[in-house]
């Protein structure tokens, strides 16, 4: 029986070595059924083969997963279940070392139930001659679901009343029309009148006559009637340009329906505003922003032979200044660096940790204890290291910490004595550190989704802010005392939601809070990560995409993305942000530092407010000569970097020349 057992373990690891064997760009994965297709409420279990180019089956474990959040589930054993119609791509991936594994994208087809019903929603109750109004309509399908971008046709029984182009009602002159609106032979009715259009005259309010790109206008515009008193009709925006160079611009500035406008290029523009034939205008000049600095390079702290990870600077017990670096997809070291003078960041101490990546690293807020994060364990025992940091030249381990974390942790934040780690992708635990000897789990926060993920969170002011994929941006009170916007009496061993926001990417992987210096506005910040082109390979450079999202918070249940910053060739990965100023680590583009002051509005990419940026390259990199910025952290004057490719570095924006007369 022994011997049997012995030659049964030989076929198998054979069989596992034959596997591994393979050059992984000759096989593929073979998914059933092909294609794939399953109803809203339905489920299904897929199948996934690992085949060779011979089409000889080999015994290997796939996983599949997507980021397709709530509207379509998938287990990573393949078991899928669709809550919403559409078109979804999913992954099936044989996992190891990036060198061994094998992919297959596919789609996953959840067609569209019939339409049950057409209805017009949210309809004016006063249509005015000389107006154009959106029509707002809803389509529901008979699982009760809102049809999304469905194919209607919108037809007027009497045009010289009221036509319908694009979705949007034109009314001609005062009378009466019925308009119909038709899909899947479904339809719906709306009978209308239309009414002499009152305005008399209108008055823009906006009192600046010369502004900055980037700068945003409000028009505050009303129609008045006959007797010179406000009347309450629609007000449509527009502006007409004359830019200070015509050759060939791209768009000159950006107009709202809510009455803001913003300008991208220098030059003369002319604003109006109009209800029926009366239109109002105003002519302002618009000035370059001209916010461009210099960057000096202060020092480098060379990390060539391993990809680096992320940073953190802090001010010692004993007055000098620290950094700890970590490392990605190598041995488990974490680096200490004093860099009390930036221009010589001496390494003064390595802590190896059980891990592959050590991909977060922080530092409480009093500088004594280090936290850092482990992934790829050798006993699959992932987790968090607590540090005694307050010898930076000696950093003690004072615990490890894995209970309930061995998937890994990816991220983490130290706030109040507590760490915010990010489980397994799934949720954040919430640790208790005040005994750093023995950590203990007093909280966690999860989302309640289906497909829910996530991947990092930060701490401001006792609300815990993390980035969850496909779910967005959740706030949630962790401790807050009374705020602008009200507290909901959370505490670590009670994290209670306090709102929201997701953007149709799915892509949302870091945010950062902050309340504008400029104009007292809240705005989370939040940054795309996404490789259109593939995932970083060890000695290749790639092009990562994404951009950043302002989310004003009006309110917990009132936000609203105003603007972007869009760096076309690019996508982002972490960011700070000091007084109106933004920094953002943009992968492959380098560092970037953004003038985010006043109001914002449209792309700031557009707007000159970028005020420098820093591509951090060395011919000895891991990657050489190729940027791969991680992370920034302004610090006393200085902004330090982690680049994933080349090490830590220091840098600081140069003062701009004054100017004057002699």
């Amino acid at each position: 029986m022994g011997n049997a057992l012995k030659i049964l373990a030989t076929i198998l690891l054979l069989g596992a070595t034959n596997v591994m064997a393979q050059d992984a760009s000759t096989l593929n994965i073979v998914i059933e059924p092909d294609p794939v297709e399953v109803k809203v409420g339905e489920e299904l279990q897929l199948k996934a083969t690992l085949m060779t180019q011979e089409g000889e089956a080999l015994p290997d474990t796939i996983l599949f997963y997507s980021r397709n959040g709530g509207d379509l589930e998938v287990s990573r054993d393949g078991y899928v279940k669709a809550n919403k119609p559409g078109s979804y791509t999913v992954i099936a991936l044989r996992s190891g070392p990036r060198e061994e594994r094998v992919r297959k994208d596919f789609e996953v087809m959840v067609p569209y139930p019939p339409i049950a019903k057409v209805e017009f929603i949210n309809v004016p109750s006063n249509i005015y001659s000389k107006t154009t109004t959106d029509l707002h309509l809803n389509v529901i399908d008979a699982m009760d679901l809102v049809r999304e971008n469905p194919d209607l046709t919108i037809t007027s029984d009497n045009q010289s009343v009221a036509m319908v182009s694009h979705g949007k009602l034109i009314a001609q002159k005062a009378g009466k029309a019925k308009i119909t609106a038709t899909a899947e032979g479904k339809s719906a009715t709306l009978n209308i009148t239309v009414k002499n259009n009152p305005t008399a005259s209108i008055t823009i309010g906006n009192e600046e006559t010369e502004v900055r790109t980037g700068d945003v206008i409000n028009f505050n515009a009303k129609a008045l009637g006959s007797n010179g008193n406000e009347v309450n009709v629609p007000i449509t925006y527009s502006y007409t340009a004359q830019p200070d160079d015509d050759l060939g611009q791209g768009a000159e500035g950006q107009v709202s329906q809510n009455g803001k406008f913003v300008a991208n290029k220098p030059g003369l523009f002319t604003l109006t505003a109009r209800s029926g034939n009366v239109f109002e205008e105003q002519i302002i000049r618009v000035r370059d922003r001209d916010v461009a600095q210099d960057v000096e390079l202060v020092g480098h702290g060379e990390v060539l032979d391993v990809h680096t990870s992320d940073l953190w600077v802090w001010e010692g017990v004993d007055g000098r200044d620290y950094a700890i670096t970590g490392t990605w997809g190598a041995s488990g070291d974490t680096y200490f660096w004093d860099v009390t003078d930036p221009s010589n960041m001496i390494p003064i101490d390595t802590v190896r940790v059980d891990a592959r990546t050590v991909n977060d690293v922080k530092i409480s807020e009093d500088g004594t204890i280090g936290i850092i994060t482990r992934e790829g364990a050798s006993n699959r025992k992932n987790g968090m290291v607590v540090l005694d940091v307050s010898n930076p030249r000696e950093v003690k381990i004072l615990s490890e910490y894995n209970e309930g974390l061995t998937g890994g942790v990816h991220n983490a934040f130290i706030y109040d004595n507590h760490v915010y780690a990010v489980n397994n992708g799934r949720r954040y635990d919430i640790i208790n550190i005040e005994d750093p000897e023995n950590p203990e789990t007093v909280g966690r926060f999860e989302l309640d989704t289906p497909g829910h993920s996530i991947h990092d969170v930060w701490i401001e002011d006792g609300i815990a802010y993390s980035s969850n994929w496909s779910d967005g941006v959740v706030a949630v009170d962790i401790g807050q005392q009374e705020g602008e916007m009200g507290a909901a009496g959370g505490s670590p061993e009670n994290p209670v939601k306090l709102g929201s926001y997701a953007y149709p990417s799915g892509r949302n992987h870091a945010a950062f809070p902050f309340k504008s210096e400029s104009t007292g506005d809240f705005y989370v910040i939040a940054g795309d990560e996404s490789f259109p082109n593939g995932l970083p390979t060890r000695n290749n450079p790639v092009a990562a995409a994404g951009w950043i999202h302002f989310i004003k918070f009006d309110s917990w249940d009132q936000p609203k993305e105003v603007a972007r910053y869009q760096v076309p060739e690019a996508g982002t990965h972490n960011f700070w942000v000091v007084g109106d100023l933004l920094f953002v680590a943009y992968y492959n583009a380098g560092l970037r530092i953004v003038d985010i002051s006043g109001e914002l509005m449209g792309n700031l990419y557009d707007q000159g407010r970028e005020i420098a940026k820093f591509e951090p390259t060395h011919a000895d990199a891991i990657v050489p000569n190729a940027p791969f910025t991680w992370g920034p952290q302004p610090y006393k004057g200085h902004i330090f970097i982690s680049d994933w490719n080349s090490g830590l570095w220091a840098i600081k924006l140069v003062d701009r020349p004054q100017q004057g007369t002699n």
